[in-house]
């Protein structure tokens, strides 16, 4: 198939990608390479697709609305997987205007590009966060996600609703996936285990929210990357049970479907810093602070939706994930 990957350049992105290449897909990565977080990780994970002979990469934004309308008219791609977007919930704090632009107005440029192009598939990058107030565990996408504690959440949330619209006007299939706390070789430098990793390495404190009492469902991006690649296979469809007067968030009478894709196993943080701490061979100097502004103390996915249907679900352990980026930062950064 011809698939459009946007964000290729991303962590997930880089790391889906290849796993299309690998089984023989032809795959277009974009993004816009901001400058977020360093441009040369992004620059760095381009060069292990350009050897690809069935990979090429155009610099766009996602928020380039003429842009994005000739790539789709010029590409004719068979299924697009969207994961480019504004991340990090604390960064939507300061700088909400960019999660804007690139979560609300570069996903309707991706809508319609899918619908004027004809697209069998769209599968999107959702999130966790949009569980936001919810208590009861494990999230399950058949709860209501009506309360978001921050900008970034409500834009997942927005991006959900707007992708059933367009399922229902167009017919487009649409498959929204919530990711829980993404790590791995090649991870992103603002997510706890790169700024943790960083910090010990270089003798500094670490920071510790809620005093450590946190969990989270952390998922490998390997694990991530395939869930993926599996949804886009299963073309969503509607739910033969769905019934109006109770109607179901996760699914619908048309071809609309949201999965959780998530290790199905929360890790307390001060188990998760001992991970590290005993892949490192040193031991964290932490400093303990109160929760975060938009921040959850715990995060816990139902992935039984998504084993039913795709027959997956994530389970490389946390002491298996860590050692790996541990590895790789140590030889990415020669530390």
């Amino acid at each position: 198939m011809k698939i459009l990957v946007t964000g290729a350049a991303g962590f997930i992105g880089m790391t889906t990608s290849l796993k299309l290449l690998e089984r023989g897909d032809e795959v277009v990565g974009i993004d816009n390479l901001n400058d977020y977080y360093d441009v040369t990780l992004k620059e760095a994970r381009l060069r292990r697709l350009e050897p690809h002979a069935r990979f090429r990469f155009v610099k766009l934004d996602v928020a380039d609305r003429a842009g994005m309308a000739e790539l789709f008219a010029a590409e004719k791609f068979d299924r697009v997987i969207h994961l480019a977007a504004q991340a990090g919930v604390r960064y939507s704090l300061k700088n909400p205007h960019a999660y804007v632009d690139s979560n609300l107005v570069g996903f309707m440029n991706i809508l319609e590009g899918c619908r004027h192009g004809k697209v069998q598939h769209l599968a999107y990058a959702s999130s966790s966060s949009v569980y936001g107030g919810n208590t009861r565990m494990p999230f399950s996408e058949h709860d209501s996600v009506d309360h978001p504690v921050s900008l970034y959440a409500a834009t997942k949330k927005a991006n959900e609703l707007m992708a059933h619209t367009y399922s229902h006007l167009y017919g487009l299939p649409t498959t929204g996936l919530r990711f829980f706390t993404v790590y791995g070789p090649w991870g992103r430098p603002d997510m706890a285990l790169f700024l943790f990793t960083k910090a010990i390495l270089e003798g500094r404190p670490i920071d510790v929210y809620n005093h450590g009492r946190m969990q989270r469902d952390f998922t490998y991006v390997d694990d991530i990357a395939e869930g993926v690649v599996r949804v886009i296979d299963h073309v969503a469809a509607p739910n033969p049970d769905y019934r109006a007067e109770t109607p179901d968030p996760g699914t619908s009478n048309v071809p609309f479907r949201v999965f959780n894709i998530g290790n199905h196993h929360p890790v307390p943080l001060m188990d998760f810093i001992a991970c590290i701490e005993k892949a490192l061979g040193r031991t964290a100097d932490k400093n303990l602070l109160p929760l975060q502004d938009g921040d959850v103390p715990a995060t816990y996915a139902d992935v039984e939706s998504l084993e039913q249907w795709t027959g997956f679900k994530p389970a490389t352990s946390i002491e298996t994930g860590i050692g790996r980026f541990v590895a790789w930062y140590r030889d990415y950064y020669r530390v």
